[in-house]
């Protein structure tokens, strides 16, 4: 949700009070979410006395306590506080004498004796991951999802003597998705939002504000931790059930199944939305009916007959496969490893070694995992792995895929060769055959390289504005997979091959997506029209320098990183390309949204993408609403620029977002009210023919649309006379028909705004002389519609309509500066146009008009190589021409000294 002014103001007023009252702190805790809590509250000004961690883990500290050690703060690493119940003096002893006025224990995993609970003068508080009283213990958040809450959250609690019992100083919650698992929700709400909860908190209780709330017995649950030895799967149980117990244990303790007599976990599931793919049957101990191996994953039946899907499952041995292979795993052949090659594995093998301390050396068939690896260790593998071999794209679950060094190695090298970058794209298609043609229309999010279902498995209706049947369903994207997209493209950025290739190279791919585009050009104009109604007409249409002081000083222009693009409904693909273009040749990454009733041709862009061979994590397509998906993109941290064409208010709203979030820079091409001054002088049957161009091209749905025309008095009855004349000749139809003029509106709900907008000009005053209806046939279709006599103070004078309504006023023969003054009386400066065979008179008149466009004596000419972008409320920033480029550049100055 987008910050209201009484946010913005509440968030101001209460800031002065972090300057105020302040404490002593004593952080009892670990992980990164205690790192945050710490770092978070010395900002606020308050003095953390000692922080009391767990003790190094394979010569490795916490990241609490590293964080505490590097700002010279008390740091004691405890490996218990009690032994048989009693505490242990000397621990006791050495906490009390830091002399802490709170303490404040963030993911605190030890069990703290109660003299050390109730010795500060404010006592004890503790996070918890849910809504207490529910699920009190300790995998609250697992059992959240293994009984399918509607609700997730947390609570901040005053700690007592009881397990996870006493007062509720504050509480948050947050909505489950369908599809959520336990990183999801830790990273989208309980990890965010619980350190700002902490510290908030804490400064309640110095402000002497905390409220103590008695926890109610009523509804109270405890579960146990969840240990690998009960987490087997009932498989005789509704679909969903079996999703929730799946996802409840993921990433651990993992639920496991038999299949073929072995046990195995699995890892990845998600409510199965549709028909599952074709697949080969996979018999599974306890189920309803047999399961399903597809280019998917394993589909499995719930007793309901309802169907989930399964990405990953783990062997006994450690093992991890992709779902989809389960029947062709082990038959890739090894590869014979070159010179270069064998060294890099002797290297990496002493990265294992150094790991896997314990083990005396690390042979082929050593086992990650045999040899006491854990989850941490996985995260470091990857990480000193692709420091010593830069731009090898690896992740965690290759290593659960590859556990021993051979297998480790193996794959590494193809993936260093590229050998599997190969794989090929799994799409699923929604088709139809339209304009004798098979319309193949990819229907899912494209999040780093793949396509999938969004997270939370919602999908939404895309609408034919022709006849108003129903495509197909698109994924509707959720703020995880927002998450997930910038995740990827950061990657692709920071680690992968795309911020470092050249740009030759960058540019071959870029020709290569090009070819593709123009290749698949009828299937992507024909996708244009059915999901937008455009005719094909429209379909077509088109420093170095020297210092003082012996300093050498020079600029170089770089890529600004992760980059957000929003696109509107009305030219789709035009769109995408112009904005995409100039992001990806400055060498960016990206994650777009389409609009939401307009999805296909960028989805079907995604899919020659990968085809082009653009990297995973380069290119993301997130197709959904914009209060979901635009906002987390305006709201991201990750996210250093926003491009953005669309409506004036929603242009406002995102950049507000974007400042408040971190400043992230932003391009914005918002609403126009563009206006076309036709003077007498002017070649008349131009005029008319390029007037109703201005006006009615793309169905009016156009943002440099002449939204008011100007006509001189003397020539003003022949002009609407002659227009009036060339629209009853227009062909209304169909726009896969090449002789239909004019289509139908995008969408119906803005159909219905076109004619409440045509009401209003009438109860105004202003004359209807043609059209102002729906045309009488289904879709939606609006009839191209005249207005004469409108005054300046009318709506329909001040408002852009967006649709096929010409507005026309007269202005006196010869008032030329009184014309200017007319049509620069608007907050918007998008485009404008004049038309006069006297090049004295248009040059006057193009230098006064306020707008980024100027048009003489022609109409809708936009060229690439020439920026376009508006000024006042039409926004700034520029798309096209080398000025686009430099709107995702950023310009770093370096002096030298010589």
């Amino acid at each position: 949700m987008l910050w209201t002014a009484s946010q913005v103001l509440r968030k101001f007023s209460t800031s002065s009070n972090y300057y105020q009252n302040k404490l002593k702190l004593a952080i009892i805790g670990q992980s990164l979410f205690g790192q945050e809590v710490y770092s978070n509250l010395r900002k606020q000004g308050h003095k953390v006395v000692g922080v009391f961690t767990v003790p190094d883990k394979d010569g490795k500290a916490d990241p609490l306590a590293v964080a505490a050690e590097k700002d010279g703060t008390p740091v004691f690493k405890f490996p218990r506080w009690r032994v048989k119940g009693k505490p242990i003096p000397e621990v006791v002893e050495a906490y009390k004498a830091v002399g802490a006025e709170l303490n404040v224990m963030p993911f605190c995993s030890q069990f703290i004796p109660m003299n050390v609970i109730d010795d500060p003068k404010h006592g004890s508080i503790i996070y918890h991951p849910s809504i207490l009283p529910l699920h009190r213990g300790a995998s609250a958040i697992n059992w959240t999802l293994i009984h399918g809450d509607k609700k997730a959250g947390f609570s901040v609690f005053w700690a007592d003597d009881g397990l996870d019992t006493g007062p509720i100083l504050l509480q948050r919650e947050c909505a489950v998705e369908p599809n959520d698992t336990v990183d999801t929700l830790y990273n989208r709400f309980l990890f965010p939002e619980g350190i700002k909860a902490m510290v908030e908190s804490v400064q309640l209780i110095a402000d002497g504000k905390a409220p103590r709330i008695p926890q109610s017995e009523e509804g109270a649950t405890y579960e146990g931790i969840q240990k690998k030895s009960n987490a087997k799967v009932n498989m005789a149980q509704p679909a969903e059930a079996i999703h929730n117990w799946i996802r409840g244990h993921d990433k651990v303790p993992g639920a496991t199944t038999v299949i073929d007599g072995l046990t195995v976990t699995l890892y990845g599931s998600s409510m199965l939305g549709g028909s599952a793919p074709a697949g080969q049957p996979l018999e599974i101990e306890g189920a309803s009916q047999p399961g399903l191996v597809t280019k998917n994953g394993l589909v499995l039946y719930g007793t309901d007959g309802k169907a989930l899907l399964v990405k990953n499952l783990q062997f006994e041995d450690g093992k991890m496969i992709s779902a989809a292979k389960y029947f062709s795993s082990g038959e890739s052949s090894s590869v014979e490893l070159t010179d270069d090659e064998k060294k890099i594995a002797e290297e990496i093998r002493n990265i294992w070694k150094g790991i896997l301390s314990n083990v005396p050396a690390v042979e082929d068939t050593t086992d990650f995992f045999k040899s006491g690896a854990a989850s941490m260790d996985v995260v470091r593998l990857v990480e000193e792995v692709k420091q010593k071999c830069a731009g090898i794209q690896l992740q965690t679950e290759d290593v659960y895929m590859a556990t021993t060094f051979q297998d480790f190695i193996q794959m590494f090298v193809r993936r260093l060769r590229g050998e599997d970058q190969e794989e090929e794209l799994v799409v699923d298609y929604a088709t139809k055959e339209i304009n004798n043609m098979t319309l193949k229309m990819p229907y899912q999010c494209f999040i780093n390289g793949n396509f999938e279902d969004a997270e939370n498995g919602k999908v939404y209706d895309t609408i034919n504005p022709t006849d108003g049947s129903v495509i197909c369903k698109v994924a509707y994207a959720s703020v995880g997979d927002v998450d997930r997209a910038v995740a990827a493209a950061k990657e692709a950025f920071y680690e992968g091959p795309w911020g470092r290739m050249n740009p030759r190279d960058r540019g071959t791919m870029l020709f290569k997506l090009a070819d593709l585009m123009e290749e698949h050009e009828e299937e992507l104009a024909t996708i244009e029209s059915i999901d937008s109604g455009a005719v094909s007409t429209a379909r077509r249409s088109p420093s170095t320098k020297r210092g003082p002081n012996r300093n050498l000083t020079f600029t170089k222009r770089e890529p600004i990183g992760v980059c957000a693009i929003i696109i509107p409904w009305n030219y789709p693909l035009m769109m995408l390309a112009w904005k995409s273009a100039a992001c990806l040749a400055a060498g960016n990454t990206l994650v777009l949204k389409p609009a939401q009733v307009t999805p296909l041709t960028a989805l079907k862009f995604a899919e020659l993408s990968a085809k082009a061979g653009i990297p995973k994590g380069v290119i993301n397509i997130l197709p959904g609403s914009g209060g979901m998906v635009g906002q987390r993109l305006s709201d991201h941290p990750d996210i250093r620029k926003l491009g953005f064409t669309g409506s004036t208010p929603i242009g406002k709203q995102i950049m507000k977002s974007c400042a408040l979030s971190n400043l992230k820079k932003v391009s914005l091409e918002l609403g126009g009210k563009s206006p076309l001054i036709i003077f007498s002088d002017c070649d008349m049957d131009k005029a008319v023919r390029m007037g109703m161009s201005s006006v009615y091209f793309n169905k009016g749905e156009n943002c440099i649309a002449a939204g008011r025309l100007f006509v001189e008095e003397s020539i003003h009855d022949e002009y609407i006379s002659r227009v009036v004349e060339e629209l009853k000749k227009m062909k209304i139809g169909d726009p896969l028909d090449r002789s239909t003029d004019h289509g139908p509106q995008n969408h119906k709900a803005h159909m219905v705004k076109l004619l409440e907008y045509c009401e209003v000009g009438l109860k105004e005053g202003a004359t209807l002389v043609y059209g102002g209806k729906q045309v009488d046939r289904p879709g939606f279709f609006m009839e191209p519609t005249v207005f004469t006599g409108v005054e300046d103070h009318m709506f329909i004078a001040k408002e852009e309509s967006f649709g096929p309504i010409m507005v026309v006023s007269k202005f006196k023969d010869g008032d030329v500066d009184g014309v200017l003054r007319r049509a620069n009386d608007t907050e918007y400066g998008l485009a404008s146009g004049v038309f006069t065979r006297d090049i004295n008179k248009a040059m006057y008149v193009s230098e006064r008009l306020d707008a980024g466009t100027v048009f003489v004596n022609t109409y809708n000419k936009t060229d690439v190589a020439s920026p376009f972008g508006g000024f006042k409320q039409s926004g700034f920033g520029k798309d096209l021409g080398e000025d686009a480029l430099l709107e995702y550049l950023k310009t770093k100055a370096i002096t030298v000294e010589y």
